[in-house]
């Protein structure tokens, strides 16, 4: 199984040392490996695409998101069938695969109930698809579709997706395991937390409620401490300063503070409840009677936390990608209704920035680690011997398919479905899990990503 959460930072969840509660990562930790230095692109849709293909975003045609798709080579948001996904070669090797969630990898111009579908999740490999197309999803009232086919509004007054997510995940492995108990199974879930818009049942958003009264500008501090408590970071590190264009948390007037605390109270309560219900399905897991073959890789982000919400905090993100700003006068005015189904609401850029704890910079930002360094969490009770480990070889999201595909004993296919496949790009880490002084194999990458790039070579 796969998790993988978007829009968070490497200092947001306890497990890492963040301020928003994280208890499935903890356990998961608790019993498997921690890996501090895993990369991402510092987007969505280039991720996502690496993650499923283990090729470089560029390479796979997603340098960018679907909904900036151009005619440039790399950039075209077209799936080459020269990258066979993860899931389509594992599904031609006997296993069972569902995509659960977010898909941010089928052409914009493709996702209407015409088509064509060979880019939806079912063409890409994937026997079973619950979940929406695009790059996010009101929480309350969401636009989604069960393979090809699009699913009624519920009427419930009380539905989240998370949850029904999580339910539908949990009812396919169920299911799966028995109709087909010596069938393996491969299930990605992408639940869309913690992207805008910013939802969370009010009853979560309450448990915060004081929690981030001390701002920005300490929180990052007392994160970089536990972090180094906990071991994630060295403990000679140095936490970046803020930068110039972020206001200090103590230049801001009374209203200025309730308004952002709280904006980042229904944030934790967004991010603490999605944690929760990817709980649910790890604990539908852990009861089935191969529980201990089976592998858990838990990504918190695909990319760091997002700035979009801009200085002010927004009480509708499509505002911000229209320019149009925000004043907070105006969005203090509905304070008590943020997190629930009337807004589109994300909080102000300098909370991604602590989000993104110790590190410069956030999403979209791929030439620092703060959009582009992501927890990961590696489970695998039968194989993992040292448990609650820390990993600190270099990784990157493409490594995560040859790591697959080494850990069940495939070979990756030169050709599939009769198109010559382009080389995997990744490296498997697995190497790394029973060695924590392991030699890393992952030398270089590049990061690119709208101009802003950079690369890692030999340290």
């Amino acid at each position: 199984m796969i998790i993988l959460l978007d829009d968070a930072g490497f200092g947001q969840f306890s497990t890492f040392g963040g301020g928003v509660p994280s208890p499935t990562m903890d356990r998961l930790a608790s019993e498997g490996l921690r890996y501090n230095r895993f990369h991402t692109t510092a987007l969505c849709s280039p991720t996502r695409a690496s993650l499923i293909t283990g090729r470089n975003h560029h390479s796979a045609a997603f340098a960018g998101i679907t909904e900036a798709a151009t005619g440039y080579e790399g950039y075209t948001c077209i799936l080459p069938k020269s990258c066979g996904t993860v899931g389509e070669v594992l599904r031609q090797n006997g296993y069972a695969t569902a995509w659960i969630g977010k898909n941010h990898n089928t052409p914009t111009w493709e996702t209407s109930d015409v088509g064509p579908f060979d880019h939806w999740a079912n063409g890409l490999g994937f026997d079973y698809f619950y979940g929406f197309n695009g790059g996010d999803m009101n929480h309350w009232n969401p636009v989604l579709y069960e393979n090809r086919n699009l699913v009624p509004a519920s009427t419930d007054p009380n539905y989240y997706m998370t949850t029904d997510l999580a339910n539908k995940a949990i009812s396919w492995v169920q299911k799966t395991k028995s109709i087909a108990p010596d069938k393996p199974f491969f299930l990605y879930v992408a639940p869309g937390a913690t992207h805008a818009p910013h939802h969370a049942p009010k009853e979560w958003i309450e448990k915060f409620k004081g929690k981030f009264d001390m701002g920005w500008d300490l929180y990052r501090e007392q994160t970089f401490e536990r972090q180094k408590k906990l071991g994630v970071i060295p403990a000679n590190a140095k936490l970046t300063p803020r930068p110039a264009s972020l206001p200090a948390w103590e230049s801001l007037n009374a209203e200025q503070k309730r308004l952002y605390s709280h904006m980042m109270e229904v944030f934790a309560a967004y991010g603490s409840f999605a944690d929760d219900q990817m709980g649910r399905i790890t604990d539908a897991i852990k009861i089935l009677p191969d529980a201990d073959n089976t592998i858990t890789i838990y990504i918190a982000g695909d990319n760091g936390s997002s700035a979009e919400g801009g200085i002010e905090g927004s009480v509708n993100e499509m505002l911000f990608f229209n320019g149009h700003p925000e004043k907070w006068q105006d969005n203090i005015k509905v304070i008590d209704e943020l997190g629930g189904p009337k807004h589109y609401n994300h909080f102000p850029s300098a909370w991604a920035w602590a989000m993104n704890s110790p590190f410069q910079w956030t999403k979209q930002v791929a030439s620092h680690f703060g959009g582009t360094r992501n927890p990961m969490i590696i489970d695998w009770p039968a194989k993992i011997k040292n448990k609650g480990g820390l990993r600190s070889q270099f990784t990157h999201v493409i490594d995560v398919v040859p790591t697959i595909y080494e850990a069940v004993g495939i070979t990756a296919p030169t050709e599939l479905n009769g198109i010559q496949q382009k080389p995997i790009e990744g490296i498997s880490f697995a190497y790394t899990f029973n060695d924590a002084k392991a030699k890393e194999r992952h030398n270089t990458q590049y990061f690119e990503l709208g101009v802003n790039r950079g690369i890692y070579s030999n340290g």
